[in-house]
This record gives structure tokens, C-alpha cells and sequence, in this order.
């Protein structure tokens, strides 16, 4: 079943940009220019979750939040919010809002907020396939069911966890999984990834703003950490954190308070922090780029997540299930054929699960309809990736080392330009390296 999403706006522009994008991803969207109208769509159609703007004339997005939660508590609310009417929507998600997106938002964080609403309702764990293990992990391989202990043990003690692997991994999956196995999973899980944040905008995000700080600050605002409250911030990317913010967060976990911009007033919070990076974070200590202190405070429980390649066991199990949920969502069926997951399984991916995601859903929306999904709809790096004998009578299932870390560049830098919709400067975050790097690399492979 393709889920219904309903979207309140009183500006067109924004309906229309919202209902293109979800629609593209296979969603059917409903639209509404006010709360009263909303009200009106929610009465008669069955939808599954609601993203509407806080302002809106006459009846507030608060309001419709209001509506929701007493008519059908199950459908989550997304709130899209401006800067200065943030504290209306952490009020909101006390209030049982889903989370909220701040204007001007990208459509891309959009969808990512749907999808992961989606997936958190009741009930939609026990839909996924069998493959999907406990709290949405997928552990067909021992190492991952080696990670699935760690966190069952470390669930409830208070400790700092760092959570590292290459991007794509799904360091975020675990943290969840984190929360929701811990006596915190009924407060706020809090996501802020600190390589998406201009460095001047990444503190008041997370510290809060205090009414008169800077120009434009004209009320007081509370940041990530005084919303996490209770519960879990999740800092993804964190090795990419601004020098200057490092020992203010390092005062954080030393003493659990926090002082918003342009106050010296002290506020508690009780936050279990879980950060992660794809860096090495000891090599940016060694070279004086992430600070000692604050490496050993938050790397007391490390958990590293292992590449794609190295744990093949996973590679079915995780392509099945996205399977499962995006011909739900599309509203298809399909299978996937044996070819195609030999392929899968002999494929380097150096995108790792973020881009089997993506190739399974071009797979889905290539094949249309009912049918087995073969090699035909899969990307062309995954062709590029079969064993070949090498040259000069060489073993066969080997090639030239400078071969394959091209290849490897290659399908990586692809799937990062496809996933940011050919954003350079996003790509080359997603890749951990500089935008100059990445025209350089762009100019070297031919992939102009």
C-alpha cells in the first residue's frame, strides 16, 4: 500500500514543491491550504501522516497537531517552522509533533523526515520482512550481530557511545536502536548532523539563543540539547564540529548544563550523547584538529560498524527489505531474481547500505508493475564489478590495485552526486573530502 501524505500550506508554491517531491518518491499526497481544510481531507481520506506549516491563517499548525493526536493519535505530524517561531515547535513535539523542519529546508531533508515518521509509527516494525532484526537493524552477519549485543549492553548506562564507519553504513540506525532499547526511548531522539550546519549557525542550534544575542534574536529560543532533555542527542558527523564549539560541548558532558548565546544563565539538561563520524578521529587528535579531552570523554563505548563489503551475509537480507518497503510504498510488486543478488552480493559498495538503498529503489521504479527484478535494472557500476582475468595470464578475479581504487572512486562519487541531486558541495561532505578535491577527482575519472 502506497502511504498517503497530507500537506498544509497556505502558500501554493510550497504545496506544489512538497506534493512533486513526495509524489517522485512514490508517495500519494493530498494537499490542504489551511487546518479547517485539512480537517476536512483527514475526515474523509485515510492518511498516514501530516506535514503542515506552523503559521497558518485562522487555525494554527498547533491547532491541527491538536486535531490529530485526538482523532487518529497513530498518524505522525511533521511541523515546518521559521527561525522565530521555533519555540512553538519544540512546544509542538512535547505536544506529540513528530519532529519539525526549519525554513528553508531542502526537499531531500523533507522526504528523510517522512520516511524515518513512517518507519517509527506503531506497528511498523513488526511489517518489515523477517529480515529486518530487532529495532530495524538488519544482522545476518556475526558482526553485526556482535553490535546488536553491544547494544543491548550499553543501552542503560549513562555512558558517551562513538559510533564510527565509512558513510552510509547506518550509524544513525544504530544509534536509534540505541534509544529505543533504553530507559530513555519514551523522550526525544534528537538528530543534528554537525557537517550540514555552517559552523556559526551549528551553536546556536545546539546551545539556543537567548532574546537580543544577535540582531534578529528577538526571542528566547532553547537549542538541540535542552529539547534532547530527557532523551538522546544523536550527533552525527561530529568530527567535523568547529574547533571553537568543541570545549563548550566537552562543558556539557563534564557538567550537564548549558548556556544559550548571549546568556550566562546556566540551564541542566539530562542527555545520553551519541556521536559518530566516518574520520578517524585519533589521526585528527595527532594532528591537532579535534581535541584531545573531548576524544576520550565521548569514545567511551566505541561501536564500529564494518564496511558492506566485509560482511556479504548482510547484502540479501538488506536489499529484501528495502524491497519490501518501497514496493509497499509504490504500490508494486516484485521479487528479486538470483542474478541480480549475486550481483548485489559481488559489488565492493562503497556507498554501502545508503547506496544498496538507492539502487534497490531505481530498481523497483525500473521495473514497474509485478515482476523479478534481474541484472537489467541495476546500475552500471554493478556490471563494471565482475570478475575479469587479469592481463598477461595474471589469476583470474584479480585486477590491477590501481584499477580497482579507481573503480571504487568511481561508484562512490557517482552515488554521491546522485543522492544530492548533483550538489557538489553536499557530495563532497557525504565523501569526506574538499569540493575542490571532488572537481579534481570529477575532472581526473571523466565523469563530467
Amino acid at each position: 500500500m502506497t502511504e498517503n501524505v497530507l500537506v498544509v500550506d497556505d502558500e501554493f508554491r510550497i504545496r506544489r514543491i512538497v506534493e512533486m517531491a513526495l509524489s517522485d518518491r512514490g508517495f500519494r499526497v493530498s494537499t490542504a491550504p489551511s487546518a479547517e481544510a485539512a480537517e476536512e481531507v483527514l475526515a474523509k481520506d485515510a492518511v498516514d501522516i501530516v506535514v503542515t506549516d506552523l503559521q497558518l491563517p485562522g487555525r494554527s499548525g498547533l491547532d491541527l497537531l491538536s486535531h490529530v493526536r485526538r482523532t487518529q493519535p497513530d498518524v505522525p505530524v511533521i511541523l515546518i517552522t521559521a527561525f522565530g517561531t521555533v519555540e512553538s515547535a519544540v512546544e509542538a513535539i512535547k505536544a506529540g509533533a513528530y519532529d519539525y523542519v526549519l525554513k528553508p529546508f531542502s526537499v531531500e531533508e523533507l522526504e528523510a523526515l517522512v520516511v524515518r515518521a513512517l518507519d517509527a509509527r506503531p506497528g511498523a516494525r513488526e511489517m518489515q520482512p523477517p529480515a529486518a532484526a530487532e529495532d530495524g537493524v538488519v544482522a545476518r552477519s556475526s558482526a553485526m550481530k556482535k553490535i546488536l549485543a553491544m547494544v543491548a549492553q550499553v543501552a542503560d548506562a549513562p555512558t558517551t557511545v562513538l559510533i564510527t564507519g565509512e558513510t552510509g553504513v547506518g550509524k544513525e540506525v544504530v544509534a536509534r536502536a540505541l534509544h529505543r532499547s533504553s530507559g530513555r526511548r519514551d523522550q526525544p531522539f534528537v538528530a543534528v548532523n554537525c557537517a550540514a550546519i555552517p559552523g556559526e549557525l551549528l551553536e546556536a542550534e545546539l546551545f539556543g539563543v537567548s532574546k537580543g544575542a544577535y540582531t534578529g534574536a528577538v526571542k528566547d529560543r532553547p537549542g538541540k540539547l535542552e529539547i534532547a532533555h530527557g532523551g538522546t542527542l544523536f550527533l552525527d558527523e561530529i568530527g567535523d564540529m568547529p574547533a571553537a564549539l568543541q570545549p563548550k560541548l566537552l562543558r556539557v558532558l563534564q557538567g550537564g548544563t548549558v548556556e544559550r548565546l548571549g546568556s550566562n544563565a546556566t540551564r541542566r539538561v539530562d542527555v545520553r550523547v551519541v556521536a559518530a563520524t566516518h574520520r578517524d578521529l585519533a589521526s585528527l587528535v595527532r594532528d591537532g584538529r579535534f581535541r584531545e579531552d573531548l576524544f576520550y570523554r565521548i569514545n567511551v563505548f566505541p561501536i564500529d560498524i564494518p564496511p558492506l563489503r566485509e560482511r556479504p551475509e548482510d547484502v540479501e537480507a538488506l536489499a529484501v527489505a528495502a524491497l519490501a518497503r518501497f514496493t509497499e510504498r509504490m504500490g508494486t510488486r516484485a521479487t528479486l531474481g538470483p542474478e541480480a543478488v549475486g550481483r548485489l552480493q559481488a559489488y565492493s559498495w562503497p556507498g554501502n547500505v545508503r547506496e544498496l538503498m538507492n539502487v534497490v529503489e531505481r530498481a523497483v521504479i525500473l521495473a514497474g508493475g509485478t515482476g523479478v527484478i534481474d541484472d537489467l535494472e541495476l546500475p552500471r557500476q554493478i556490471f563494471l564489478h565482475r570478475d575479469a582475468e587479469a592481463p598477461d595470464g595474471g589469476a583470474p578475479g584479480v585486477r590491477p590495485l590501481s584499477d580497482a581504487v579507481a573503480a571504487a572512486e568511481r561508484a562512490a562519487i557517482v552515488a554521491a552526486l546522485e543522492r544530492t541531486g548533483d550538489n557538489k558541495a553536499q557530495a563532497a561532505r557525504l565523501l569526506g573530502i574538499s569540493v575542490r578535491t571532488l572537481f579534481y577527482k570529477i575532472e581526473k575519472l571523466d565523469l563530467r
